[in-house]
């Protein structure tokens, strides 16, 4: 599969990256135009999976954005990646099962270059440390295509969490990579570039 890569260093607004991405999904559907690997980052914004409830909203004042992914709201802000995704599973497995398990390997292995141990919870969708979650996963599928994808918390400030009950897991903690190891991290795009183009050739 040819899977184009898209490295953004400058902030990306939310609702283009959504824009951006439901347009390549139509593409990819008609066979216009490659699947697509984009990793970013957002300004701080909150977004609400298909899920959500409004008791999940702790700050009233805060601008949410509804999305058509899975999940409930979540936090985005400078510091966290993003990996966006647009895969056409007609032309690799129709199994979403697979998928997901891809990303959660995709993730752990990221995190395990730089000493951090973690592993997926069957319970609560994402990747946690210590019981503290540090990556949330949230997935579409249209016609068997693909998008969205998954963030993980790098140097992103914490602090903002408070505002909202992160993925309706009131009983859970966030964390971030440099939190964990109270180091900077480093070479972070290429990692993920790397680790995910692996790890998408079994899905």
């Amino acid at each position: 599969m040819t899977i184009e890569i898209k490295i953004s260093r400058r902030l990306i607004p939310y609702k283009y990256a959504f824009k951006v991405l439901q347009e390549r999904v139509i593409e990819v559907q008609k066979g216009r135009k490659n699947e697509l690997l984009w990793i970013l980052e957002h300004p701080l914004t909150f977004t609400a999976g298909i899920k959500s409830k409004d008791s999940e909203i702790l700050d009233k004042r805060i601008r949410l954005i509804k999305t058509n992914r899975g999940g409930k709201i979540t936090l985005h802000s400078p510091g966290q990646k993003i990996v966006y995704f647009v895969l056409n599973l007609n032309k690799r497995k129709k199994d979403l099962r697979n998928l997901v398990n891809t990303i959660e390997a995709s993730i752990t292995e990221f995190l395990k270059i730089y000493g951090i141990k973690s592993s997926p919870d069957r319970k609560n969708i994402g990747i946690w440390v210590k019981e503290k979650k540090i990556a949330a996963i949230g997935l579409k599928i249209s016609k068997w295509v693909a998008y969205h994808g998954c963030s993980i918390n790098i140097s992103n400030d914490l602090k903002y969490y408070e505002k909202i009950t992160p993925c309706g897991l009131d009983n859970k903690k966030v964390t971030s990579a440099e939190f964990e190891t109270n180091k900077v991290i480093s070479n972070v795009n290429s990692n993920l570039k790397k680790i995910f183009l692996k790890k998408l050739e079994g899905v």
